[in-house]
């Protein structure tokens, strides 16, 4: 008759392998010299195998894991793309702001390179006077000019005049004038 291991007896009836030794252990079920156990044996010990029942909870039981990891992976998916609505946001509102500051760089550049009207330039303020230009500082006589600067006055500062020193007592009793 066909022999089989340990493991294999407790695949084909369900049981776990210490099972199996529990009930070689008791004399219930005899293994021979070469380590397997025949399976008429087995068969006499437990009785016919039922390989329906175990398969199918098996499958029971692969499907179970199955439907939990799709379900896992569903919310996965669902959080990822809820992620990517929002960086998608955050992306599109930076893009509004960067528009938004462009366009008042822009304009401040403009404000800043439009000519002034009110204010006159040097050259408009004295014609008659001929300006020395900074490539030939010196003289006909050879002697070096430098520009003249505007003079400058001394102002007074105005100084507060210091209190009274008072004592103590003072305070609180009318001084004798």
């Amino acid at each position: 008759m066909k022999k089989l291991s340990v493991s294999e007896l407790a695949k084909l009836y369900g049981f776990s392998r210490q099972a199996i030794y529990a009930h070689i252990n008791k004399g219930n079920l005899s293994k021979g010299s070469d380590g397997l156990i025949d399976f008429s044996e087995a068969i006499r010990v437990f009785g016919e195998p039922q390989p329906k029942e175990s398969s199918v909870n098996q499958s029971q039981s692969i499907d179970c894991q199955q439907l939990t990891e799709v379900d896992m992976l569903k919310r996965q998916v669902d959080m990822l793309e809820r992620q990517l609505n929002q960086a998608l946001l955050r992306e599109n509102q930076s893009l509004e702001r960067e528009s938004f500051y462009q366009e008042q760089i822009e304009a401040m550049q403009r404000l800043l390179e439009a000519p002034k009207t009110n204010m006159t330039t040097l050259t408009d303020q004295n014609p008659a006077q001929p300006t020395a230009s900074p490539a030939e500082p010196a003289t006909s006589n050879g002697e070096v000019t430098t520009p003249e600067q505007p003079k400058r006055y001394p102002v007074a500062e105005q100084v507060d005049p210091k209190p009274e020193q008072r004592g103590f007592w003072s305070r609180f009793f009318k001084p004798y004038d």
